[in-house]
C-alpha cells in the first residue's frame, strides 16, 4: 500500500476576541520556537527530540501558557524544519574551481549555517483531538488557545470529498495571510500499490524549453505542451522586474516581493494543470519516465537572449513533485532515469551522435540510417525507452555511448 498525502485549507471566522487569542498563541509558539532552534545550533545540530525534550520541555511548561501537547509540536517542528534543510544542503554541494581550472563539490551540511533558522513568522500546529476537533456536527470547529478552546465557523468549499473515512485527517497548522485565518490540515490515505508486473504503459516525457513537456506512449503518440506562452510570460515578468530594479526605492522592493510571489503562484498553477492533465490523458496503470534534471543546464542558444536565464529557472523539479503525488493516486507511478544522450541517440539504428540534432531546425538527422525525427520527440522516445529498461530490473537505466547500432 502507498500512503497518500494532501492538504486542506479551511476558512476560519473568528469574532475579535477568537482573532486576537490566535495571535496570541501564535506568537508565543513562534517565539518558543525560535529558542528552541537557537538550542538546536548551540548544541552541535542534535535532532534528536528525546534530548531536546529533556533539555526543555520543563523550562517552556513553566514559563508559557502553551499546553502540553503544543510544546511538543514546537520539539517537532523546529526538527522538521532542520531536517528539511539539511537535505536541501546535502542535495546543493558547494561549487568551486581549483588551481587546476577544475570544478570541485564540497558535500554541504548543517554546520555551514552561520545563524540558527529563524521563524519569522507567527505560527501554531495543532495535533487532532488534542488542539483541534470538529464539533457540532462538523459545523463548527473547536480550537486551543493559551486559555481555553473556543469555537467557530468554517468554510470547506471544495474540499468536502476529503471529509470521508478513507481520509485520515492529521496535524493542522494554524495560518494568518492579509487579515484571513485558514487551517491547513495535513491528510493521508493508502491506495494500492504501483504494479510492475501487469505490463503498465510507459510515458517518456522530455521536458524542456520551446515544449514544457513533450509525451511519447507505447503505441508510438505523441503530445506537445507549448511553451511559447509561458516564455513570452516570464518576458514580462523580467522586464517588469527590471524596471522595479532600477529604481531602487522603498515601495519598488515591496513591488518586487509582491511579483516574486505571483510568479511562483502562476508557475504553480501551470505545473500543477500540466501534471493534473498528464494524468487525465493516459489514466492509470502508467509509469510515467522523466530525467533526472538534477544539476543540468538547458541548451538556450535557440532562444531570444532576453528568455534565457528567464527559463532556466523555470520549477522543473516542482512539476515532477506534482507528477509523482497525483500517478499515484490513481496507481500509476514515475521514475526519474538518467539524462545522459537522450537527446543524441538514435531509436532506430542506435547511433549517438550530437551532431545529428540540429536545434536551428529543431530535428535529429542520423547520419547513419537517415531516421529524422523533431528533436523533443526524439528525446521522449529514448526516455521511454530507459523505463522499459527499469520495468525489466536495470535499477538505474543509462543510456551507453556507442558510435555504431550496439
Amino acid at each position: 500500500m502507498v500512503k497518500l498525502g494532501r492538504t486542506i485549507k479551511l476558512r476560519l471566522y473568528p469574532d475579535t476576541n477568537q482573532a486576537e487569542q490566535f495571535v496570541a498563541m501564535s506568537q508565543e509558539y513562534q517565539r518558543l520556537a525560535n529558542i528552541v532552534s537557537q538550542w538546536i545550533f548551540d548544541h552541535g545540530f542534535q535532532l534528536s527530540w528525546l534530548k531536546i525534550n529533556h533539555q526543555l520541555y520543563k523550562i517552556f511548561r513553566q514559563e508559557s501558557s502553551l499546553n502540553s501537547q503544543m510544546v511538543q509540536s514546537i520539539f517537532r517542528t523546529v526538527v522538521a524544519r532542520y531536517k528539511a534543510v539539511q537535505e536541501q544542503l546535502k542535495q546543493h554541494p558547494y561549487c568551486y574551481k581549483n588551481e587546476e581550472d577544475k570544478w570541485v563539490q564540497v558535500p554541504r551540511d548543517l554546520n555551514w549555517l552561520v545563524r540558527p533558522i529563524q521563524f519569522r513568522r507567527p505560527q501554531a500546529d495543532l495535533v487532532r483531538h488534542s488542539n483541534y476537533s470538529f464539533v457540532e456536527g462538523m459545523q463548527q470547529i473547536s480550537i486551543t488557545t493559551l486559555d481555553k478552546r473556543t469555537k467557530l465557523g468554517f468554510t470547506s468549499k471544495g474540499f468536502e470529498k476529503y471529509f470521508t473515512d478513507d481520509w485520515k485527517l492529521g496535524t493542522a497548522r494554524l495560518v494568518h495571510n492579509q487579515g484571513k485565518w485558514f487551517l491547513h490540515i495535513g491528510i493521508t490515505k493508502e491506495v494500492s500499490d504501483f504494479d510492475t508486473k501487469d505490463n503498465p504503459q510507459i510515458v517518456g516525457i522530455d521536458r524542456g524549453l520551446r515544449f514544457l513537456a513533450t509525451t511519447f506512449d507505447n503505441e508510438g503518440k505523441t503530445l506537445f505542451f507549448d511553451g511559447q506562452k509561458i516564455l513570452r510570460k516570464r518576458k514580462k515578468f523580467l522586464e517588469i522586474r527590471r524596471q522595479l530594479q532600477s529604481k531602487g526605492t522603498k515601495s519598488a522592493k515591496k513591488k518586487l516581493k509582491r511579483l516574486a510571489q505571483r510568479e511562483n503562484r502562476w508557475m504553480t498553477d501551470v505545473n500543477h494543470w500540466l501534471a493534473k492533465t498528464l494524468v487525465a490523458v493516459y489514466g492509470s496503470h502508467t509509469l510515467f519516465v522523466l530525467e533526472d534534471l538534477t544539476n543540468v543546464t538547458f541548451n538556450t542558444d535557440d532562444l531570444p537572449k532576453p528568455l534565457r536565464n528567464s527559463h532556466r529557472s523555470w520549477a522543473f523539479f516542482q512539476l515532477k513533485s506534482f507528477l509523482t503525488y497525483k500517478a499515484q493516486a490513481i496507481q500509476s507511478a514515475e521514475v526519474k532515469v538518467n539524462p545522459a544522450f537522450t537527446s543524441q541517440r538514435c531509436p532506430k539504428c542506435g547511433m549517438i551522435e550530437k551532431n545529428n540534432r540540429h536545434h536551428e531546425t529543431h530535428e535529429y538527422w542520423c547520419a547513419q540510417c537517415q531516421y529524422r525525427c523533431n528533436d523533443d520527440r526524439l528525446g521522449a522516445m529514448n526516455i521511454a525507452m530507459l523505463g522499459q529498461d527499469w520495468l525489466n530490473g536495470v535499477k538505474h537505466p543509462k543510456i551507453k555511448k556507442l558510435t555504431t547500432a550496439g
